[in-house]
C-alpha cells in the first residue's frame, strides 16, 4: 500500500448469501490511512454488496470487519457513521425540497434535549468550516434542487464527512459530473486522503482509476480476482481482470476517437434519415426568462427546454450530443421519441414529419433505447417475452384482432435471446431476476430487432460494466454499419468520443453551444459544456 501508515478497515474472508446465492465468497480487501483504493468489478461482481455490509446496511453471513485492527459489528448505517465509515452515493440521497443547511440536519447527530432537539448552530459552524478547508462556497439556504449537480455532491460529501469520519466510500461518483468537473472532485478526494482518510473509489471508468487510486481490487462473481498496485497497472490489464483474459471487451473499450467509426458510403447518405429543424421546448411552468424559483443565489429558469435546435443525421452516422445532465437532454429524447410535441419546429424521419406519438414515430422506423432502463425501458414485473413483445404487439403478424399470437411471439422472444446472448433465464424469465447488463440487452433486442431507420440511444451504458458496455457499444456499431442513423445521447464523453462518426454536438442551456469532431480536445468539450463558444466549433450540417 502507498504511503499508508496503518490499516483503518478491513474486511476478513467476508462471506454474503442470499438464501442459496453466494454474492461474497470469503473477500478479504483494506483501506488504510491515505490511502486510495479503487474497487472494480463487472455489474453483479459483489461491490455494491462489500460495500453495503462495510458501511453498515448488511451484516455478513460469515467472516470478520476489523477497524484499527479490533473486530466491530455495524447495527445500521447510522453506526457505522458514528464510528467513521461515511459514503457518498451515486444517487444522492438529498431531499430537493430542503436546503442545504436542513439536508445536512437530516444527518447530525441529535443533542441530549431530546429527539427533536438539534444543535442548528454547531452543525452548520461545523459545516462551514470543512467547506472552507475543502476550498468550497456553498449557499447554504438554497435548495439543494435548485444547485448544479457538482455543488449537489459537495453537499452529499459535507454530510458523509460528520464528524471524524475516517474512510469515505464514492460510488461512481463521476458519473453525473461534466468533464470539468471532475478534476475539482479527483482534487477533493486527494485533498482528503493527505488529511490522512482513506478512501474507497467505485468506478466503472478504468482511466478515472489509473489516475486516481494508488491500489486497484477487482471482484469477479463474488471473488477477489485481482490486485495490484495502481503504478503498475494499465487499462487492458484491468479489463481482462475484470471480464477475463479470453474477452474481446478490451479491445472495443479501447479504440481511438475516430477510428472505429467510419462514414457510410456516399451512395447511402443521399438522403437524410433524421432532420431536426428549429425545435423549441417551453419548460414546464416557466414563467418569465430571469425568475427564479427560490431565493438568492438560486439559478434563472429558462424559458425553453430547447430553443431553435437544428441538426441533420445521415444514415450509416453515429450523431454525438454532449452535454451536462439537464440541459436539454431529456426533453431533446422525448420530441425523437414521439413522447413530447415541440412548442415549434419539426422532426422529419425519411422526409416525412410522422404524427407525434410514439407509435406513429415507431411505425416510422425510429427506436428509442431510454436513459432509464427500468423505469423506462422495461415492464418490470413480466417476463422477457412480454416485454419484448412490446415492441410488435400492434402488428398484424402477432395479433388477430384483440389476441396476441403468443406461441410466435415465444417463438421470436427465445430468437432474440439467442441473438443477443441474454443471460440468466429464459423467455419466460421476470427481467427483474436479470442483471442490469442483461436487462439492457432485453432493451436493445427490441430496439434493434426491427432494423430501425434511425436509432435514439440515450446514456445507452449508465452502470454497466466493462464486459457488458463493450456489448452495447458494438450492437450501436453494427446497427450503423446496417444503414441506420444513430443518435447518441451521453453524458459519457468518452463513449461519444469513441463512438461517433465524424460530429459531436454540445447542448448547452437548451441550444447546441457547438459542432465539434470527436476528436476535439477535452478541454474544447468542457468550455462548449459550460457555455462557451469556439471558433472551431463548425455551423450545423
Amino acid at each position: 500500500m502507498i504511503g499508508v501508515t496503518a490499516v483503518v478497515l478491513a474486511a476478513r474472508n467476508i462471506t454474503r448469501r442470499f438464501g442459496t446465492f453466494t454474492a461474497l465468497d470469503a473477500v478479504n480487501f483494506a483501506v488504510g490511512e491515505g490511502e486510495i483504493v479503487a474497487l472494480l468489478g463487472e455489474n453483479g461482481a459483489g461491490k455494491s454488496t462489500l460495500m453495503n455490509v462495510l458501511s453498515g446496511s448488511l451484516a455478513p453471513s460469515d467472516g470478520t470487519i476489523l477497524m484499527d485492527d479490533k473486530p466491530v459489528r455495524f447495527a445500521s448505517p447510522l453506526d457505522a457513521a458514528s464510528r467513521g465509515i461515511g459514503m457518498v452515493h451515486q444517487h444522492f440521497l438529498l431531499v430537493p425540497t430542503l436546503s442545504v443547511a436542513e439536508n445536512l440536519l437530516l444527518t447530525a447527530s441529535r443533542r441530549a434535549g431530546g429527539a427533536l432537539s438539534y444543535n442548528i448552530k454547531g452543525v452548520l459552524k461545523d459545516a462551514q468550516i470543512l467547506a472552507g478547508r475543502l476550498g468550497w462556497t456553498i449557499p447554504w439556504q438554497t435548495l439543494t434542487g435548485d444547485l448544479p449537480v457538482g455543488t449537489q455532491q459537495r453537499v452529499e460529501i459535507l454530510q458523509a464527512l460528520r464528524g471524524q469520519t475516517r474512510v469515505l466510500i464514492f460510488d461512481e461518483p463521476t458519473a453525473v459530473l461534466s468533464p470539468t468537473e471532475t478534476p475539482e472532485l479527483f482534487a477533493t478526494i486527494r485533498r482528503l486522503s493527505d488529511e490522512g482518510r482513506g478512501i474507497v473509489f467505485i468506478s466503472h471508468k478504468l482511466d478515472e482509476v489509473l489516475a486516481l487510486s494508488h491500489r486497484v481490487v477487482v471482484l469477479r462473481r463474488g471473488k477477489v480476482v485481482f490486485t495490484g498496485e495502481t503504478r503498475n497497472l494499465d487499462e487492458r490489464i484491468l479489463a481482462e481482470a475484470m471480464v477475463g483474459a479470453d474477452s474481446d471487451a478490451a479491445v472495443l473499450l479501447q479504440a481511438p476517437p475516430g477510428v472505429t467509426t467510419t462514414a457510410a458510403p456516399e451512395s447511402a447518405v443521399a438522403k437524410k434519415a433524421l432532420h431536426v429543424e428549429a425545435v423549441t421546448v417551453r419548460v414546464r411552468g416557466a414563467s418569465k426568462a430571469g425568475e427564479t424559483k427560490s431565493g438568492a443565489g438560486t439559478a434563472p429558469l429558462l424559458p425553453t427546454a430547447l430553443d431553435a435546435v437544428t441538426f441533420a443525421v445521415e444514415p450509416g452516422e453515429i450523431f454525438g450530443i454532449a452535454g451536462v445532465d439537464g440541459n436539454g437532454q431529456e426533453e431533446l429524447a422525448a420530441v425523437l421519441s414521439g413522447l413530447m410535441r415541440p412548442a415549434s419546429g419539426t422532426v422529419q424521419i425519411g422526409g416525412v414529419a410522422p404524427p407525434v406519438n410514439a407509435a406513429a414515430f415507431r411505425r416510422a422506423g425510429v427506436a428509442v433505447i431510454p436513459a432509464d432502463r427500468q423505469a423506462r425501458g422495461l415492464a418490470m414485473p413480466l417476463t422477457l417475452a412480454e416485454n419484448v413483445a412490446l415492441g410488435v404487439y400492434d402488428s398484424p403478424e402477432y395479433r388477430v384482432g384483440a389476441v396476441l399470437k403468443w406461441r410466435k411471439l415465444r417463438e421470436r422472444a427465445d430468437a432474440l435471446v439467442k441473438r443477443f446472448d441474454i443471460r440468466g433465464g429464459g423467455v419466460n424469465t421476470s427481467v427483474l431476476a436479470l442483471s442490469g447488463g442483461n436487462q439492457q440487452k432485453v432493451v436493445i433486442a427490441r430496439a434493434l430487432s426491427g432494423s430501425p431507420r434511425v436509432i435514439i440511444a440515450v446514456n445507452p451504458t449508465r452502470g454497466l460494466d466493462v464486459g457488458a458496455i463493450a456489448y452495447v457499444h458494438n450492437a450501436l456499431r453494427q446497427a450503423r454499419d446496417n444503414g441506420a442513423a444513430v443518435v447518441l445521447i451521453s453524458t459519457e464523453l468518452s463513449e461519444i468520443q469513441s463512438l461517433s462518426t465524424r460530429r459531436v454536438a454540445v447542448l448547452f442551456a437548451g441550444k447546441i453551444a457547438g459542432i465539434v469532431a470527436p476528436d476535439a480536445s477535452r478541454e474544447t468539450f468542457g468550455l462548449l459544456m459550460g457555455g462557451k463558444r469556439l471558433k472551431e466549433t463548425t455551423a450545423v450540417a
